[in-house]
């Protein structure tokens, strides 16, 4: 019977870092690629290693590289302390809209992957972001790791609830590296 994959519920959209000042605001580093969805959103899932709780926003700012939270119930810095290295989520009907050929990168994770033929040749670990291009690792089936470029010749389909993802490997890509 074939597999199917599910695609995330929840996706990540920052980590608290530390407190912020005394009043309970936290910085969070964004994991999103759009920060200032920050201001849109109401509230976020806090995931507190035992489940994820709905925290609602009270406000927003940005400095530097970080958004500052004040999350509703957390007025102390000794309580925002509590949430260090706590990752924040949304629920999928409040994530971004994505454009076309636009995936979330939690629901690349885990598709097969499938060469031009049709063949599985490994699975999807991670999702590398280096600025220029994404670059997809995969665990290819005779345990070698693949790097492979996010480009439109590269990625020939990807079909998220059926689980996989057609790749066209550029020559060079698989060649046994010799030190």
């Amino acid at each position: 019977m074939e597999k199917k994959h599910s695609p995330a519920a929840y996706l990540q959209v920052g980590v608290i870092t530390s407190p912020h000042a005394l009043r309970g605001e936290v910085n969070v580093f964004p994991t999103t690629d759009d920060v200032t969805r920050f201001r849109e959103l109401k509230e976020v899932l806090l995931d507190t290693g035992k489940g994820k709780i709905p925290m609602e926003i009270e406000g927003v700012k940005f400095v530097k590289r970080f958004v500052i939270l004040k999350l509703k119930g957390i007025d102390h810095i000794d309580e925002a302390e509590k949430y260090r290295r706590k990752a924040l989520y949304v629920s999928r009907e409040n994530a971004v809209s994505l454009e076309r050929d636009e995936y979330f990168i939690a629901d690349l994770e885990g598709l097969r992957i499938q060469d031009e033929e049709g063949r599985e040749i490994g699975t999807l670990r991670s999702v590398l972001q280096t600025g220029a291009n994404d670059v997809y690792v995969i665990d290819l089936s005779d345990g070698r790791e693949l790097l492979l470029p996010a480009l439109k010749q590269c990625i020939l389909g990807v079909h998220i609830q059926e689980g996989w993802m057609k790749v066209h490997i550029l020559d060079g890509l698989l060649e046994d590296r010799k030190g």
